[in-house]
């Protein structure tokens, strides 16, 4: 499967460098192939070197929480490919793809939408998706350009995926659902595996008219 056949991103927020490594391998192996490491957790820059370094060459490893343009040139120089933020701010995303990096910032409402495909939004992040809720998603996918990709990101997990992806969501970003820090090594890969489970199950079923037409 390409990476763009499963867009499940895994958001290791609070992610040490020294467990990362071990952490990133289990999410490639499990089915995940897009890695995010917040910039708010310990030593981010450090970690995701060190994703890139390991699997730079088959995943698509990025930053998240990433609010200004120092954080996107700081990202940069890492190798990543990948920004995510938690808002819509134009100047990241225009100097995100100046980089020629993926850019994925948080929106929330339809005006936040437009600006940051305006801006040159390769996707937008909807979050957090637990308040927007899978009926507000429908709504606003109704008036977006049909070739929107749009990620639910925020209280998603194995469960939800079917229902999210009936209200038009592509792909997830998945953090506490995945990874906290503290987890051990087998519960991750035992999450990871279950959420990739869930995901080919509802593309499935979506592709067989199992889920509504979107």
């Amino acid at each position: 499967m390409t990476l763009a056949a499963r867009p499940l991103v895994a958001i290791l927020r609070g992610v040490t460098p020294d467990e990362v490594g071990a952490i990133g391998e289990a999410l490639y192996r499990a089915g995940i192939s897009w890695i995010e490491v917040p910039l708010n957790s310990p030593d981010p820059l450090d970690s995701i070197t060190k994703l890139v370094a390991r699997l730079g060459d088959k995943a698509v490893i990025g930053a998240g929480t990433v609010l200004t343009t120092d954080d996107v040139e700081a990202v940069a120089a890492t190798g990543a490919r990948l920004i995510v933020s938690p808002n819509m701010n134009a100047d990241v995303i225009r100097l995100t793809k100046a980089k020629g990096m993926i850019s994925l910032p948080g929106v929330f409402t339809a005006t936040e939408c437009f600006a940051a495909l305006d801006a040159g939004a390769d996707g937008l992040k909807f979050f957090p998706a637990e308040l927007i809720g899978p009926t507000g998603l429908k709504a606003l996918r109704a008036v977006l350009p049909p070739t929107t990709t749009a990620y639910a990101v925020g209280g998603v997990s194995a469960e939800t995926i079917p229902t999210w992806l009936n209200a038009g969501a592509h792909g997830f970003g998945l953090g506490s659902s995945l990874y906290k820090p503290g987890d051990s090594l087998p519960d991750v890969t035992a999450r990871a595996e279950a959420v990739v489970a869930a995901y080919d199950e509802a593309i499935s079923g979506l592709a067989s008219g199992g889920l509504a037409s979107r």
